[in-house]
């Protein structure tokens, strides 16, 4: 099936990296469909790609709220009609340590990035072996269109103190990919995962104003410099097409080197 044709899910998708995957998948020609809370900023982005061309349309969605999600499902196909590409990207933080995290705080991260991860990519996959189906399409067919690639994090190996509920959501979400990858196989439907390190995002905004900050950062970067999310967007378009079409079950770790790092650089190492 050519790119033109292609409709994708981008969840998160109204700004950061979420953005940058709808950016990158609308120049490849796929029709988008932005998912976020963020009404502005959602709606902003999908005029900017061609809205009023029926190539892009924002959806308000709650992805841990089950009738959002189905709203966010019934809307894609009212408009397109079907689904072929999910970029499971939405995710939020909350600070705190297994002493300090709050029962509240830790429901709702794991409410998004976790229980919204699988709502929406069950909502997704059941369309996607719905159409495989009616359409009798051919194994190699459906590895060359249908794809999931859910936004993962290198947090899901290594750890921070005070960001218990996000770790332990991406480490669940690293297993969960594998998981959905061995159902969907039989049906040709590949299902990966991206692992970011630090990327120019509005999460690292306090990082980049902080220069102790970011000399810590770069100090466990062996590349010497966070990601710009396009770098990202440019790995979900790489699993997300034929090119990767026996890719599926694993991580792709964008880090910089991070998880290479057996110790902290001195300053030296990355400085000019």
């Amino acid at each position: 099936m050519a790119g033109s044709e292609r409709v994708a899910i981008v969840t998160g998708g109204a700004s950061g990296i979420g953005a940058a995957c709808a950016r990158r998948l609308a120049e490849e020609g796929v029709r988008v469909v932005i998912a976020d809370i963020d009404k502005k900023a959602g709606e902003a982005l999908a005029n900017d790609l061609g809205a009023a061309k029926n190539r892009a349309l924002f959806v308000s969605c709650d992805v841990a709220d089950k009738l959002s999600v189905a709203n966010l499902m019934a809307e894609t196909l009212s408009a397109f009609g079907q689904l072929d590409i999910l970029i499971n990207n939405a995710a939020i933080l909350a600070k705190g340590d297994i002493l300090s995290l709050e029962l509240a705080d830790f429901d709702k991260v794991i409410g998004v990035n976790l229980r919204g991860a699988f709502l929406v990519a069950r909502a997704c996959a059941r369309q996607m072996t719905r159409q495989i189906e009616e359409d009798d399409t051919r194994g190699d067919d459906a590895r060359r269109r249908y794809a999931i690639v859910n936004m993962s994090s290198i947090n899901a190996v290594v750890s921070i103190a005070d960001q218990l509920a996000y770790s332990t959501s991406k480490g669940a979400l690293n297993q969960m990919t594998k998981s959905m990858a061995l159902s969907l196989a039989p049906y040709g439907i590949r299902v990966n995962a991206i692992g970011p390190g630090s990327v120019n995002t509005d999460i690292l905004k306090a990082v980049n104003e902080d220069k102790a900050a970011m000399e810590a950062v770069l100090s466990r970067t062996p590349l010497a410099r966070i990601a710009d999310p396009d770098e990202i967007a440019s790995i979900a378009w790489f699993l997300a097409c034929k090119e990767s079409s026996y890719i599926t079950g694993t991580c792709i770790y964008a880090d910089g080197g991070r998880l290479a790092l057996n110790y902290v650089m001195k300053r030296e190492d990355y400085e000019d």
